[in-house]
């Protein structure tokens, strides 16, 4: 596919869109809402405060509200925003002059064209003031709505009207829950003549509420108040009725029986009988809006020019993941190579490029990052980023990063437990505690352990691992937080990555098929034990409202023992395989430090969110191997094995070596916001990287390489609904090897093109549709003779298209799904790789659906069913092309039960026990899938 085709087909794509939509821009829809509201009768309580759960945010209110007895009315702060031009500064709610006025008569009322820039203030970026939950409450005129914060002050408000819409727009401000994350609230029919009610992030810094009239526009008066900022609705209907006249004192009449009690009252009646307002604000499930792996900032990925996918914790724990690799199924382009499925590393390729050096967390490097780093204990959410991201994270593959997020202490208690047990002997046990450490809630804590210990449907196999993860934030002050986190791993066991022949699983062979579960491996010899730890600390300060700086600090240590037993040479009688033992302990080491600063400032009217930084990077690895640990052992039977640990002749001497590498980076951001519906991202980055490597061998060298990264980027938003956009990047990263020659191999490099379009499809669900080319150079490969050499080919391309869609169709009702078309080619090749080649472990084809749905009401409600397609189209099995995988179907399923705090599930993999195969290393190394797989779960919730 050629870069004008591929803007050709996407003009045509979003013409399509945008033909669709465009009949709907008359009337004003709110964004990014979800949650539901209830009116229930119920007993006489005081005046409740809100709650705050992992889950998002309950409130339950009484029906009297106290009175406005320290408020004032704010609605001359109320001015016309509905135009594309700069707006006039806003005033703060400090700067109003106060007088009586119905936001109403406002919102009718002529504004002045305004001609001034925005206040810089209006776009800070990282710097908004959380308002961290949404109160109803039930008054004798209407209803109130509180966006609790308490620093109302700094936030400023517009509001404009769209038929019987009223809107009103709070710059600066984020809905936040105490955790971090976003939510948003819906309070649907809350008052006679009123249709909705919605509270919801619109972007990075605005908070949006609108008021739907079902037949005329509300009034709307807007107060401030210790609890934050309140408005206070009236319908056009309850503001039409004559006033109440005072009521005679009558006898009290006997309690009616429940069954006689009114089910339905307006929030306006004057009645004496309490009201209970039910009000629940969720965070995002199946979509969401945000990101900051793209930016390093907090930015919707609607304005990211760049295709992005988050798999959100909802997925997470409906799918119950095992390893890193089986989470990613939710993301179109990605498979695995060179690794089985019972492997601790993962080696995962977007869009045909390995991306085994770009696994982050929290947007760091890992030491030996192909090592699976990631448990559902500790992790909140995975943000993937497609294309390549050096300008902010330095080296790195083309393909993309993969973010794993940490989860984080939380200001209100919270505890949780967790059980599971499974097929092969899988048992699993997790806690998970965090809340505040002090009264005032500014020192919080979250500490998480996770065990578990599992066999396999391969014989002779087991592995145990345990996790222990203790972070502690501390808010210095109103302008500094620092976070400080700690993780220890530790995993031993089998090492399971010997693998079987072709022939006699996916090839024919005259001696038969051999069974999915052999082991060809030495099971008193393979064994991988790992420590890892790691220890880190993140500082945030506030110099001002728009101007913040970042220190992000960690070190990790790797201690690892492992002894390989792998296939050499041809199969011989296609039954008999020769096999080689390399015992190699290996030490690692990586410390990083980013140091950066982001600020908002406007030049004229155009408004920046800059950001710029210094990165360094060292990574050091040791190496040695005793005597004795590189030996040949007896040919195997691969129909008839008989495991003899009698060890051979020694293949090749021992040997010590070390390599250290030094990466010092320079980069620079900048978004640009031309006008409120055109951006501009534009990044820059200069690496130096050296690296010295020595071994025994005599290939000793060293090398420094001084390299510029670009990133440019464009987002045009015809309508709010559509993002249109288009990329521009290049990637690099060195090579952390040496020829036999003694010479130390070039750093790769790669370039990307990539159109798109990101669509809004309704307020619940969103849309992506990328089409990319991408090429990269001086690519370094494994040596399919021998795994302990590497080789360095020419060139390879990669072309494509990826559709990802995820969000809510129906209440309860969620659904993840994607599809990507992916030709991924040598371009460039040597004797060994011809040019047209298929690059392996990569489908041209491959589709993914994950869809959930839980019952929201009735005897039935809690109960939830998932449903998971995964598709994956033939692979080549290795980079020569000389066999290849076939394709396969899989079928996941899962049930639930959620009830208030506890939640019970059973997950089923590949449903339908189908054999397929994984990946392959090569001809002699094919990997299968598992087969079918049944895991229970329950917990609870404190």
């Amino acid at each position: 596919m050629k870069l004008d085709k591929m803007f050709q087909s996407l003009l045509l794509t979003s013409a399509a869109i945008v033909f669709i939509i465009t009949p709907a821009q008359g009337e004003e829809v709110p964004e990014d809402v979800q949650g539901k509201s209830s009116v229930t009768p119920g007993k006489p309580t005081s005046r409740d405060t809100g709650k705050v759960t992992n889950k998002g945010l309950a409130i339950t209110q009484s029906s009297r509200f106290a009175p406005k007895s320290k408020k004032t009315q704010l609605s001359s702060s109320l001015t016309s925003v509905n135009s594309l031009q700069p707006t006039k500064k806003i005033l703060q709610l400090s700067e109003i002059e106060h007088f009586s006025k119905s936001a109403e008569l406002l919102v009718q009322s002529p504004t002045p064209t305004p001609t001034n820039p925005p206040n810089p203030e209006q776009r800070s970026g990282e710097q908004v003031v959380p308002i961290t939950g949404v109160k109803a409450n039930a008054t004798n005129k209407g209803v109130e709505v509180i966006l609790q914060t308490t620093v109302g002050q700094q936030l400023q408000v517009s509001n404009r009207s769209a038929g019987n819409n009223f809107i009103a727009d709070i710059s600066g401000a984020q809905l936040r829950l105490p955790s971090g994350e976003a939510f948003t609230f819906r309070s649907e029919k809350p008052l006679t003549g009123i249709t909705e009610i919605t509270v919801t992030n619109v972007n990075a810094n605005t908070v949006r509420v609108t008021v739907v009239g079902e037949k005329a526009l509300p009034t709307v008066e807007l107060f401030d108040d210790n609890a934050g900022l309140v408005f206070g609705i009236t319908s056009a209907a309850t503001a039409m009725q004559p006033p109440q006249q005072p009521e005679t004192p009558q006898k009290p009449e006997p309690e009616k029986p429940a069954s006689e009690t009114p089910q339905d009252k307006p929030l306006n009646s004057q009645q004496d009988e309490p009201i209970e307002l039910v009000v629940t604000g969720e965070q995002d499930g199946y979509r969401v809006t945000d990101s900051s792996t793209a930016t390093k900032t907090d930015t919707p990925l609607r304005d990211i020019p760049q295709s992005i996918q988050v798999v959100p914790q909802e997925v997470i724990k409906d799918r119950q993941p095992r390893n890193l690799v089986d989470a990613l199924r939710s993301v179109p382009g990605i498979s695995q190579a060179n690794q089985s499925s019972t492997s601790i590393y993962e080696d995962p390729r977007i869009r045909g490029f390995d991306a085994t050096t770009d696994v982050l967390r929290d947007g760091t490097r890992s030491p030996y990052s192909t090592f699976n780093s990631f448990d559902s204990a500790t992790t909140e959410r995975i943000e993937v980023l497609r294309g390549p991201a050096s300008v902010l994270y330095g080296q790195g593959s083309l393909g993309g990063v993969i973010n794993i997020i940490s989860k984080q202490p939380l200001s209100e208690p919270y505890y949780f437990v967790e059980a599971s047990a499974g097929s092969f002997n899988f048992y699993r046990g997790a806690i998970d505690l965090s809340g505040p450490l002090n009264s005032d809630k500014t020192l919080l804590y979250r500490l998480n352990f996770a065990a578990k210990t599992t066999e396999s449907f391969v014989d002779n196999f087991d592995r145990q691992q345990y996790l222990v993860a203790p972070v502690i934030s501390w808010q210095i002050g109103d302008r500094t937080n620092l976070r400080l986190s700690a993780e220890y791993t530790n995993i031993s066991g089998s090492y399971g990555q010997m693998g079987l022949p072709a022939a006699g699983t996916i090839l024919p062979n005259p001696n038969g098929e051999i069974p999915l579960s052999r082991n060809l491996s030495e099971p008193s010899l393979d064994r991988d034990d790992v420590e890892l730890f790691r220890i880190g600390y993140n500082l945030e300060h506030r110099f001002s409202d728009n101007w913040q700086l970042r220190s992000i600090f960690e070190a990790a240590w790797i201690d690892q023992d492992r002894a390989v037993v792998f296939p050499v040479g041809q199969l011989q009688a296609n039954r008999t395989l020769q096999r080689r033992l390399a015992i190699t302990p290996i030490n690692g080491k990586v410390f990083n430090l980013d140091n950066y600063v982001v600020g908002q400032f406007a030049t004229g009217s155009i408004q920046h969110q800059l950001l710029a930084g210094f990165n360094y990077t060292r990574e050091e690895q040791e190496s040695f191997t005793r005597p004795r640990s590189r030996l040949n052992l007896a040919p195997i039977d691969i129909f008839n094995p008989v495991y003899n640990p009698t060890l051979g002749t020694q293949y090749e001497n021992p040997f010590e070596g070390e390599s250290t590498a030094n990466t010092y980076g320079f980069y620079i951001q900048d978004q640009i916001s031309l006008i409120d519906n055109l951006k501009l991202l534009l990044g820059g980055r200069f690496d130096i990287a050296n690296q010295r490597i020595v071994n025994t061998f005599g290939a000793n060298g060293s090398a420094e390489q001084e390299v510029f990264s670009p990133r440019v980027g464009l987002v045009y938003q015809p309508i709010p609904a559509i993002s249109l956009y288009a990329n521009y990047g290049r990637s690099f990263r060195p090579t952390y090897n040496v020829f036999e020659s003694g010479t130390i191999p070039l750093p790769e490099r790669g370039t990307l093109y990539e159109v798109g379009v990101k669509a809004d499809l309704s307020d619940r669900i969103t849309a992506t549709l990328a089409f990319y080319d991408q090429t990269r150079t001086n690519i370094s490969t494994q040596d399919p003779n021998n795994p302990l050499r590497r080789l360095q080919i020419g060139e390879q391309n990669s072309q494509g298209v990826e559709f990802n869609i995820s969000g809510e169709i129906l209440p309860g009702w969620n659904i993840v799904a994607g599809y990507a078309y992916t030709d991924a080619r040598i371009s460039e090749g040597n004797s060994n790789f011809p040019v047209g080649n298929r690059i392996n472990g990569v489908p041209e084809h491959s589709f993914n659906l994950w869809t959930s749905y839980k019952v929201q009401e009735g005897s039935l409600q809690g109960l939830g069913f998932g449903l998971g397609l995964f598709y994956q189209g033939e692979r080549q099995g290795d980079l020569a092309n000389t066999f290849e995988l076939p394709s396969y179907l899989r079928t996941d399923a899962a049930i639930f039960y959620e009830r208030d705090q506890f939640r019970a599930a059973v997950n089923f993999r590949n449903l339908f026990d189908i054999d397929y195969f994984e990946s392959a290393f090569n001809i002699n190394r094919v990997f299968p899938g598992d087969p079918l797989e049944v895991q229970g779960s329950i917990s609870w919730r404190f």
